[in-house]
C-alpha cells in the first residue's frame, strides 16, 4: 500500500493499492473521509513534478469513504520517477501519497526459452517472460510433481511462463483444470492464469526484490517414473512377494 498521510487536523485521508507502478497498471486511489462535508465531493490531482497529469472529482459513499481508479498509460505517461496524488476536501483539508512508475521503454523486458532436463523423458522448453530479474535456473521438482524457478529478483517484478500441458500440468478428478499452488520463498502466493488452450498453460507470478525460489505445484510432471523410481518399485513390489511368500510358509 503506498502511504497515506495528511496534515495536520485534516479531514482526509489518502493511499495507493501499491507504491511501484509499470505502464499499463491500473492505480487505485482510495481514501476516508473523517467527518462528511454534506455533498462534497474529494478533489484528485496527480503530478508528476510540477506536471499535471490527471485531476478528477470523486464522490464520497455515504459512510466516507471514496476510490478512483487511473490507467497509467497515454501521452502524459511518459517519465520514470515519483508521482504525487494530491486529494482537497472542502476548505484546508488536504492529503499527499506517493509512488514510483517506470514506463515500457525503461522496464528491462527477457523473453527467452529455457531447456527443462525431464532425465530419460529427454528435454522440454519452458518459455518465460521476466521483467525485474532474471531466471537462473529451471528444474523438475518430482517431490512436488512441478518446477522449482530460481531467479535473480533485480526489483520488484513478474515473471510469465509458458507451462506445456504435456510435461506439466494440474487437473481435477474429472479431467478439468485445476489452479497451480504458487510459492515464492516456500510461501504460498496468488497467480494469474494468463492464457490456457489444449497444449499450454501460461501463468504470470508476480514477485518482490530479494525472491530467489518459485515453487510450480501441479497434479503431474514428467518423467512420471524415472529410472530411479523404476528400481525403487520393483524393488518394493519383489519384497511383498517375498514378505507373502514367507507368510504362506509360516502357516503351512
Amino acid at each position: 500500500m503506498g502511504t497515506a498521510f495528511a496534515v495536520e487536523e485534516s479531514l482526509i485521508l489518502v493511499k495507493t493499492n501499491d507504491i511501484n507502478y509499470s505502464e499499463g497498471d491500473t492505480i487505485i486511489i482510495s481514501g476516508e473521509i473523517i467527518t462528511l462535508i454534506g455533498e462534497t465531493q474529494v478533489t484528485m490531482q496527480l503530478f508528476q513534478e510540477e506536471n499535471l497529469i490527471e485531476i478528477a472529482q470523486i464522490k464520497v459513499s455515504q459512510d466516507g469513504n471514496y476510490s478512483h481508479m487511473i490507467n497509467a498509460q497515454g501521452p502524459l505517461w511518459k517519465n520514470q520517477g515519483s508521482y504525487m496524488v494530491k486529494v482537497t476536501y472542502g476548505e484546508g483539508n488536504i492529503a499527499e501519497t506517493l509512488f514510483d512508475y517506470t514506463p515500457k521503454a525503461e522496464i528491462n523486458e527477457i523473453t527467452k526459452d529455457f531447456p527443462v532436463d525431464a532425465g530419460d523423458s529427454g528435454i522440454f522448453d519452458v518459455k518465460y517472460t521476466i521483467r525485474g530479474g532474471t531466471v537462473e535456473s529451471i528444474d523438475i521438482d518430482a517431490e512436488n510433481l512441478g518446477l522449482l524457478v530460481k531467479i535473480n529478483s533485480l526489483e520488484d517484478g513478474k515473471i510469465i511462463l509458458e507451462l506445456p500441458r504435456e510435461s506439466i500440468d494440474a487437473e481435477k478428478q474429472n479431467g478439468k483444470d485445476e489452479e497451480f499452488i504458487i510459492l515464492i520463498n516456500n510461501d504460498q502466493t496468488e497467480h494469474e492464469e494468463v492464457q490456457s488452450d489444449s497444449a499450454i498453460r501460461t501463468i504470470g507470478i508476480n514477485f518482490e526484490k530479494g525472491d530467489s525460489e518459485i515453487q510450480i505445484i501441479g497434479t503431474y510432471v514428467i518423467p512420471e517414473f524415472g529410472t530411479i523410481v523404476i528400481i525403487i518399485l520393483t524393488i518394493g513390489i519383489l519384497a511383498s512377494i517375498l514378505l507373502t511368500k514367507n507368510k504362506f510358509q509360516i502357516k503351512i
